[in-house]
């Protein structure tokens, strides 16, 4: 009876308070730690701030892929025997075992109504036209103003512009030499952005591990 009541209340929290994720990508370093060769970074994120508002420039959220080009290389992490799937599934309701869907973490830069493009003379991202101050930002793809009309997944790191629709998120990952964010899918239907529902929280807190406890910080570049 009061492990059934135990498991209950977990299950609630997990549902409607927040999770731990673990980062499966070097995208977001050195903020968060996810690259081959080292332990990737758990996280806790809530859920609560989003139920009174919408993630804010910033934020740093956690997302699951919204269109095709998003989920393109995204394979099931469930078992192909059923039973063993359905502990899984079982599990993964209590926060024991990561949700099977395509969870991706980024930072938000620009939110609906925005316009965001890339780059000003010094490589800075513009949101309606006003260049961005992005000190979390240590790794970048080479910039050369002479050439500003090389894309982002040909080697450079020009964009845009794009207006953001009503809803959605622009999103980037700090280590902008290795995030395959919204610059990576613009042809998509969404142009890159991301659908505010389609973001399952807020990163607040590393939870593991032990060297790299501490709060996930929001900072708003704008």
């Amino acid at each position: 009876m009061l492990v059934g009541f135990a498991a209950l209340i977990v299950a609630l929290l997990v549902t409607f308070i927040g999770r731990p994720y673990v980062i499966p990508s070097q995208s977001m370093e050195p903020t968060l730690h996810g690259c081959a060769g080292c332990t990737g970074d758990r996280i806790y994120v809530q859920k609560l701030s989003y139920y009174f508002g919408d993630p804010k420039p910033g934020d740093v959220v956690v997302f699951v892929g919204p269109t095709s080009s998003w989920n393109s290389h995204y394979k099931s992490i469930r078992s192909s025997n059923t039973a063993v799937r359905g502990v899984q599934n079982f599990l993964s309701f209590f926060g024991l075992v990561p949700p099977d869907e395509n969870d991706l973490v980024k930072r938000v830069i620009a939110t609906g109504g925005q316009t965001v493009q890339c780059c000003d003379a010094q490589g800075r991202i513009l949101v309606d036209g006003k260049p961005l101050d992005e000190p979390y930002v240590k790794f970048n793809n080479p910039f050369d103003p002479a050439h500003p009309e090389v894309q982002f997944n040909a080697g450079g790191r020009a964009f845009g512009p794009v207006k953001v629709p009503d809803g959605n998120l622009w999103v980037m990952g700090d280590n902008r030499a290795e995030s395959a964010d919204s610059r990576y899918h613009m042809t998509d239907e969404l142009q890159g952005t991301v659908p505010v529902k389609d973001v399952r929280g807020k990163a607040v807190f590393k939870i593991w591990p032990p060297s790299r406890i501490g709060p996930v910080r929001a900072q708003d570049p704008q």
